[in-house]
């Protein structure tokens, strides 16, 4: 190319550069308004039945503990039944937590396991803890009822919890070991050789890199443990020990059959605001988490 050529070269290039750029911006304009109104679209459907049913626990209706002018009447109601709303709320809370706690250790080290080590069955091991996730949750209940009581743990809250661990640990597990399987060997193996143990180089460097699964698996044991209705339903018979949602389900059917819809709308507000607080929180971690086996390094 000569010296005559390069500054009409150089000419075109300048030109054409805003071309390029006035494309890109056209291309996500055109692309981005069917976008925006699907996503918007979507949430207005998954938000509506939320919003509605808030407004509905505080809206008066004929027949419900609000029946003039809004206020807060069907949580009132809410709040006086049986042994009282803060009762059965400890009682979730308290489920919830044993469970995560239970699950997060356990998928933690079992994890661990199966993405650091090898050991004769390891991948059958692996395979018969996700065959649970083929069995029939509810066909369980009755056995494990059966197990509960030889051990002294019916119709009790740690009971509970020990059962939905037990069916939180297949996904938990598989959650855990891909979290694990995308953090470099070369990390554990540096802090080995600087003289950390097995289990300091899990605590000190391994569990930092995969907090976004630690997150990921405690929230959903904790939506599984503080929404389940089936397992307090089998394993609990006294009515001071019940979850909020069985609490709720007994609240909505008083008297004759006749059904509180504003006492229920009131307690499903409850049940979903820790829910959305928590989601809403950790959300970008979540994310995150589900995401972490894509890249494997």
């Amino acid at each position: 190319m000569t010296a005559q050529t390069l500054p009409s070269a150089t000419r075109l290039i300048r030109t054409r550069a805003p071309r390029r750029r006035g494309r890109g911006s056209a291309a996500r304009l055109v692309f981005g308004i069917p976008y925006a109104v699907l996503t918007t679209a979507l949430a207005i459907i998954f938000l509506y039945p939320l919003i509605w049913t808030a407004v509905s626990s505080v809206a008066p209706r004929a027949g419900t503990s609000q029946p003039e002018g809004w206020g807060l009447g069907n949580y009132a109601a809410l709040a006086d039944y049986q042994a009282g709303i803060w009762v059965y709320l400890g009682n979730s809370t308290f489920v919830a937590v044993v469970t995560v706690l239970l699950t997060l250790v356990v998928s933690t080290f079992g994890g661990y396991a199966f993405a650091r080590f090898s050991f004769p069955g390891k991948n059958l091991l692996f395979l018969t803890v996700l065959a649970i996730l083929m069995v029939p949750y509810a066909t369980l209940l009755i056995p494990l009822y059966v197990i509960l009581s030889a051990v002294g743990l019916s119709n009790s809250l740690v009971g509970v919890a020990i059962v939905l661990t037990m069916f939180q640990l297949p996904f938990s597990m598989f959650m855990m070991r891909i979290s694990f399987e995308s953090v470099p060997r070369e990390l554990d193996e540096a802090a080995m050789v600087d003289g950390a143990t097995t289990f300091g180089a899990l605590r000190r460097v391994l569990i930092p890199a995969v907090k976004p699964g630690l997150i990921t698996v405690g929230m959903f044991a904790f939506l599984a443990a503080w929404n389940d209705f089936m397992a307090p339903l089998i394993l609990i018979t006294d009515t001071n020990r019940m979850t909020l949602p069985l609490a709720v389900s007994n609240l909505r059917v008083q008297v004759q059959g006749v059904i509180d819809y504003g006492a229920t709308e009131a307690g499903v507000v409850v049940l979903a605001l820790p829910c959305v607080v928590l989601f809403l929180v950790l959300q970008r971690h979540y994310v995150r988490g589900f995401m972490s086996g894509a890249f494997k390094g």
